[in-house]
């Protein structure tokens, strides 16, 4: 299986019914290989290849919003994809996660680029760890949900960047040219 998921990368497997132990001993197996990603939530494993595009628009995305926190003097912590951990429940990690204002155990924001499908666990485990606000960039467009009553509920804008035009934002993500998608942003945001 794990050749296959190295040839097929932005590939996605899921399975149910998988024990914590049985998570860490998978995950175990996996430890050296490169650009797969293990989740698990609640019983649900999900292994998912890495690949080239996955990684252009997390980088793209990362720099886009770096700018528009030092044009606009927001104070952020940015703590990329490390391992959230509730041990016994669920292990994941965010493609990008930001805590604001100052640096928490909890980010304010974590923010997933989906290349493939996900799975129903892809809010439940930001859930469980209380993440106020998650977005989903897929398909050229940001979802965006906000943790209201100890579930989330999609809204239109972010909550924690209310100012941040996103319109601007997905548009630039869709550039050729990551140059020109840093200084088109730069550009919107500095009017």
């Amino acid at each position: 299986m794990v050749q296959a998921l190295e040839r097929n990368r932005d590939r996605h497997f899921a399975h149910e019914a998988i024990s914590w132990e049985q998570f860490k001993v998978i995950q175990s197996g996996f430890e050296n290989v490169p650009n797969l990603r293990l989740t698990y939530c609640e019983g649900i494993l999900e292994i998912m290849g890495i690949g080239k595009a996955h990684e252009m628009y997390t980088s793209l995305l990362s720099s886009l919003l770096s700018a528009y926190f030092e044009i606009h003097g927001i104070e952020f912590f940015p703590s990329g994809a490390y391992s959230q951990i509730i041990p016994n429940v669920t292990e994941f990690q965010a493609d990008l996660s930001y805590c604001f204002g100052q640096d928490k155990d909890i980010p304010d924001l974590c923010i997933e680029v989906v290349i493939t499908s996900g799975s129903p666990s892809k809010l439940r485990k930001y859930q469980l760890r209380g993440v106020p606000e998650v977005w989903f960039w897929e398909d050229g467009a940001i979802a965006i949900y906000c943790l209201e009553n100890h579930q989330y509920v999609k809204v239109s804008q972010s909550q924690v960047l209310p100012n941040l035009d996103l319109t601007l934002l997905c548009r630039c993500l869709l550039l050729s040219s990551p140059l020109a998608a840093l200084r088109e942003f730069r550009k919107g945001i500095s009017l």
